[in-house]
């Protein structure tokens, strides 16, 4: 398929920049594919709005503060300098992948003059070494801390929250609290998952006293989510992997509720490549399940024409054009049903992107 075939207009000014005060204020745009009607609803209508035997998965990954401000060190002039060598060059790195407790891959700008073996110093006791170079800018990092610190701590201390390019300002206080979900607890994400944005702890009560079941897995949001498409067509386009875990008791729910004919309920679209990709791994194994439990990597690109085995219904947020994101809403139901919908919500004045107002498909 074409690229251009997932275009729309989006104005600026309705990319929201901040949250609401409030989580569950968000407007949420409801389409049902069977009738193909809308409604225009709120959020915190959710609960008074689902059938009262759904299972609903959400993704508990936490971002971390990936974004890294800092220095190149120039090399030592001498031999056995023991003062660190002055730094120059003011560097911006994007940690996207860990590969051990020191070591991670990262997006690195400007990224022309950072060769192997070149340092760049963050704060007074945390330093990188390049040690592997990647495409599209991407380098292999490992990071030191000195006085004995431990480099996660060193991370957390000086790292900024990752917010999406979208969103034209500089992360403040809020967002360390506010660029998480409610469920976040298992961190290692450098986006958060955003349709889980939207749910608060009384939303959550009133979910469970209609007897609806929640259950948590893990994906780390990564390149895979947001790297845009730069090829002409959807086929031509390779996704980056990013690593998942489901629990053993979330992979029994989800089988439990399927084979019981109860609808399956994806909160964002990190959820929904998740499941689907660990359905894709049984399938190739031919072990006769729906999908197993544990570790994995998700590589798999969602585009319409796609057989969904798992999922039934998505609550999501308004997506940027030409993106991976809105490929996976339009592969779940029709391409020019999820674009006239778009276009209502843009004149409705919904607001775009992580945080944003939200849809659910079902």
């Amino acid at each position: 398929m074409q690229l251009s075939e997932f275009d729309y207009i989006l104005p600026a000014q309705q990319i929201a920049q901040y949250p609401l005060k409030s989580r569950d204020a968000s407007r949420m745009l409801v389409l049902d594919r069977a009738s193909g009607s809308d409604q225009d609803r709120l959020f915190a209508d959710l609960p008074g709005l689902l059938r009262g035997d759904e299972l609903i998965v959400v993704n508990n990954a936490r971002v971390i503060p990936a974004r890294l401000l800092g220095r190149r060190v120039k090399p030592a002039a001498v031999d056995g300098i023991k003062e660190s060598p002055p730094a120059e060059g003011e560097i911006e790195m994007l940690l996207s992948r860990q590969l051990d407790d020191v070591t991670w891959e990262a997006l690195v700008r400007p990224g022309k003059k950072l060769h192997v073996g070149q340092r760049v110093q963050f704060g007074a006791e945390l330093t990188a070494e390049i040690i592997a170079h990647g495409n599209e800018g991407q380098r292999t990092l490992r990071f030191s801390a000195g006085k004995g610190a431990a480099v996660s701590e060193e991370i957390n201390r000086l790292g900024h929250l990752p917010l999406p390019p979208y969103i034209d300002r500089l992360d403040d206080a809020s967002d360390r609290e506010r660029y998480q979900t409610i469920f976040a607890s298992q961190p290692g994400a450098i986006a958060a998952p955003t349709a889980g944005l939207h749910f608060t702890p009384e939303i959550l009560e009133k979910i469970r006293e209609r007897g609806i079941e929640i259950c948590e897995l893990t994906l780390h949001v990564g390149l895979g989510t947001f790297q845009p498409i730069r090829t002409k067509t959807l086929e031509a386009h390779v996704m980056h992997s990013e690593a998942y875990e489901i629990p053993a008791k979330t992979a029994e729910r989800i089988c439990s509720a399927k084979s019981a004919g109860r609808p399956i309920l994806a909160v964002g679209t990190t959820t929904v490549r998740t499941l689907e990709a660990a359905a894709l791994r049984v399938t190739e194994t031919d072990s006769g399940q729906l999908l197993a439990a544990g570790k994995g990597e998700a590589r798999l690109f969602i585009t319409p024409g796609f057989r969904f085995r798992v999922v039934d219904a998505l609550l999501t947020n308004f997506h940027l054009p030409r993106s991976t994101l809105l490929a996976l809403v339009c592969a779940l139901s029709e391409r020019e049903r999820i674009l006239a919908a778009y276009r209502h919500a843009l004149e409705a004045g919904y607001r775009f992107c992580s945080y944003g107002d939200c849809m659910l498909i079902r």
